[in-house]
């Protein structure tokens, strides 16, 4: 199963596409700033759950966030969850300037 990812910027969502279909399996939304990219909401449809939509969405995701130099904060429980769990991308996180200052 080949999951495909594109950013759709006037949907504010990244949007993931199954083997060439074009029914969204699942999207990411977001809020960008210059700087900052806050991602909100992450959903992938029930028949595509567990089949790796939700990776896909948020690797593909983080490596444009990488690529435009953006901090990245994850309100969604999906995002922060995903990014705890593959170390190689905490370094994107957005910390507070209180954190940083401490």
């Amino acid at each position: 199963m080949a999951v495909v990812v594109s950013d759709a910027p006037a949907a504010k969502r990244y949007e993931a596409r199954v083997d060439g279909e074009a029914e969204v399996a699942g999207v990411a939304a977001y809020i960008r700033t210059s700087e900052l990219i806050a991602f909100v909401h992450t959903e992938v449809e029930p028949a595509y759950e567990g089949k790796g939509v939700g990776s896909a969405l948020a690797r593909t995701a983080l490596d444009q966030a990488r690529a435009a130099n953006l901090r990245v904060l994850a309100t969604c429980p999906f995002f922060a969850g995903w990014i705890a769990g593959h170390p190689e991308y905490q370094d994107l996180l957005y910390q507070s300037r209180s954190k940083v200052n401490d």
